[in-house]
């Protein structure tokens, strides 16, 4: 995950950066500088993917010349992103 997969998940989710960071029990500041294009510890970035994936998000490495992004995966429990929450 990269920095505009941060911000494309937040958006798909619909959570501004203040949710991420209390759901991810992060602070605001870490998020922000890792959404600017600051390195995050493996263990930081590791917890952000895994909060994004409980909430049903799928992120799309880059292939044949296009670009990376996220998509939402079809939840099968419709209080998946609830629940992250």
């Amino acid at each position: 995950m990269n920095e505009l997969q941060c911000r494309l998940a937040r958006t798909a989710l619909g959570w501004g950066v203040r949710d991420l960071a209390k759901i991810a029990n992060l602070s605001t500041q870490t998020i922000s500088r890792f959404e600017k294009g600051d390195e995050l510890r493996p263990t930081t970035l590791k917890k952000l993917r895994e909060v994004f994936e409980a909430a049903g998000i799928e992120f799309i490495d880059e292939s044949d010349g296009k670009g990376v992004g996220v998509r939402l995966a079809k939840a099968s429990d419709p209080q998946k992103t609830h629940d992250a929450e």
